[in-house]
């Protein structure tokens, strides 16, 4: 992020740039957004996470109006600390599609189509995906190479279990957007690998085809750092 704001500068209104990326669910993929780039927020920032995922979804994944959901130690308005409290106003109080607030155990339901959250958490819950796919293909590996019984079921549900593989495998993203960047900047993951590389110019041709740059700079070129045009205002 860092070599991203010394050479191409954040769009004018963004107050923090955000890693946004896909999270698997029950429903199809989840965008979480702030993935890592940012380990403390504030308030506003989550406001301008939810802006920015929401754009990502309707240019990019075609998803019109996606649900925002607030992660949090619970769904009622008054849990959390005063910041994601805050948040939790100034997105209530937007023409976000804000769902409110999500716990942990909904990230993977799908009812939400953008999770926001600090960096710090977006990255444990990204990492702890990560390595929860890999145990879960590990463990049904040595589930299925116990007898012949078990490899010959392995076999008949080999395509089943390549694209259940898929599903938790990083180097089919390739990489993730860093948003509210001055430009399409793509962060990819530090052991990637050809295929990873190849996904993650795939990603950038996205972005750049759905000019999702161009609708982040539109959406905040009238606005504050706090995203007042996405605040609806009382009569």
């Amino acid at each position: 992020m860092a070599g991203s704001l010394l050479i191409l500068g954040r769009i004018e209104g963004v107050d923090r740039p955000a890693l946004a990326t896909v999270f698997p669910s029950k429903k199809g993929g989840v965008l979480l957004i702030d993935a890592g780039a940012n380990t403390v927020c504030k308030p506003v920032n989550f406001l301008q996470f939810g802006i920015m995922g929401t754009i990502y979804m309707r240019e990019v994944l075609g998803v019109n109006a996606p649900k925002v959901g607030l992660l949090n130690v619970g769904s009622e308005y008054t849990k959390g600390n005063e910041v994601i409290k805050q948040a939790f106003t100034l997105l209530s109080n937007s023409k976000v599609n804000f769902s409110g607030n999500i716990e942990g155990r909904d990230v993977l339901a799908g009812d939400v189509n953008i999770i926001v959250c600090d960096g710090f958490i977006g990255n444990i819950l990204l990492k702890f995906g990560e390595g929860m796919g890999m145990m879960i293909f590990d463990t049904l590996k040595e589930m299925f190479s116990k007898n012949w019984l078990t490899k010959l079921s392995a076999l008949i549900t080999k395509k089943g279990l390549r694209e259940f593989k898929k599903t938790f495998d990083y180097t089919e993203y390739g990489g993730v957007p860093l948003m509210g960047i001055n430009g399409n900047v793509i962060k990819s993951h530090g052991s990637s690998n050809a295929k990873a590389i190849k996904n993650a110019i795939l990603v950038a041709s996205n972005l750049a085809k759905n000019s999702v740059l161009q609708q982040i700079k539109e959406e905040f070129q009238n606005s504050e750092v706090t995203g007042v045009d996405f605040i609806e205002q009382e009569d």
